[in-house]
């Protein structure tokens, strides 16, 4: 057996599947999408295909080491990112060569749901009572949201128009997660973790970015908040330090950057030693998320599973649309169920898939500025 192809396409909204095929005709796809910078995931699969046309695609591991440490050069957004969306592809593959879900090889299920939630109020938190009742509606019990727009260094604090949506929301009956999208340093975080403290939230995500994941422990101290942190981490040597600094509750590894299936496997299983749950990042296609139930399925500290149904940066094509089956990623009270089809049990169609990225996207995340004109984080 040898693989014979490694296809990539840019399928709009944003999203960079892709799709190998063996020698003797059969298939497995994954997902590789890197927002913003899908163009050069899909340049390196240049280096890739040079490498692994005619492997043998059972061999995940091997693979994954060529991919990783073949190169010379290691670790980063768009390398992790394709090898993530290749490792998806391998498990896919391997699991409709075998017949089996690829949980099933991964030793097996621990769970039969994982919970699941769903965005609302936009890049710039608003209509937050109206989005949770609808998401209420679809049969969800938690949502997430961005904190804030853009956030100076210092500022005087309005922190009270973040406690309003959040308590908007959890009049609707929902759980809150809160995303400070890295947007918020570190002066400001400390005050909004304590400001926050009372209001009983999952977590708060990113309250400063990864490269200042050294303040953690100072917002830790403050708030005895859930911290999360993790969708901009690529490998389990990206998750080492911040694991054994021991500040953060929540993981967030995203199987579509931090090395797929096999990679995030391994990561879990580092945040188990040290007793740190797993809610996996997954503002993604559907290809994305069938990897991520594979392994909210094997891993027992999975807690909670992000999805993009209806999320605002979907224009155009929704979560469910390159599906044939979309009844597998159709959340029931609240919940995903583990999809139990072969592979990562999701069933693309591979001709609407071919048709939409004859127009690839080119989609760009927006670049904010401060009020003085300086750069903002978005």
């Amino acid at each position: 057996m040898k693989l014979a192809r490694i296809e990539t396409f840019l399928v709009p909204p944003r999203w960079l599947f892709v799709r190998i095929e063996a020698d003797d005709g059969s298939f497995g796809w994954g997902e590789a999408s890197l927002e913003g910078h899908a163009e050069a995931v899909a340049g390196a699969f240049e280096a890739i295909r040079d490498r692994l046309i005619g492997a043998d695609p059972r061999r995940i591991e091997d693979i994954w080491q060529i991919c990783y440490r073949g190169g010379f050069y290691r670790g980063g957004a768009v390398l992790m990112s394709a090898i993530s969306g290749l490792d998806q592809a391998l498990w896919d593959w391997k699991g409709r060569h075998y017949g089996m879900p690829a949980f099933e090889m991964l030793g097996g299920r621990v769970r039969d749901k994982v919970r699941a939630y769903a965005w609302i109020g936009g890049d710039r938190p608003d209509d937050i009572a109206a989005a949770a009742a609808a998401r209420r509606a679809q049969g969800f019990t938690a949502v997430k949201m961005n904190a804030t727009a853009e956030a100076p260094f210092l500022a005087a604090p309005r922190f009270a128009e973040v406690v309003a949506r959040v308590q908007a929301a959890q009049a609707e009956g929902m759980d809150v997660a809160l995303d400070f999208h890295g947007r918020v340093h570190r002066p400001m975080a400390k005050q909004l973790a304590r400001a926050l403290e009372p209001l009983g939230l999952l977590f708060i995500e990113e309250p400063v970015l990864s490269e200042h994941a050294g303040a953690l422990p100072q917002i830790a101290a403050l708030a005895s908040i859930p911290i999360a942190m993790g969708e901009r981490l690529y490998s389990r040597w990206d998750f080492k330090p911040l694991l054994e600094a021991g500040a953060v509750d929540v993981i967030q590894p995203d199987l579509s950057h931090a090395g797929g299936l096999s990679e995030c496997r391994r990561i879990a299983a580092m945040a188990e030693m040290h007793d740190v749950a797993v809610a996996p990042h997954c503002p993604l296609g559907p290809l994305a998320l069938g990897a991520c139930l594979q392994l909210a399925a094997c891993a027992p500290n999975v807690v909670l599973q992000e999805m993009s149904l209806g999320i605002h940066y979907n224009e155009g094509h929704d979560l469910l649309e390159f599906m044939t089956d979309p009844a597998v990623l159709t959340p029931v009270d609240g919940h995903l169920p583990i999809p139990a089809g072969p592979g990562l049990g999701i069933d693309i169609d591979e001709a609407r898939v071919r048709a939409a990225a004859s127009t690839p996207h080119r989609w760009r995340n927006p670049v904010w500025r401060h009020e003085d004109g300086s750069f903002a984080e978005w």
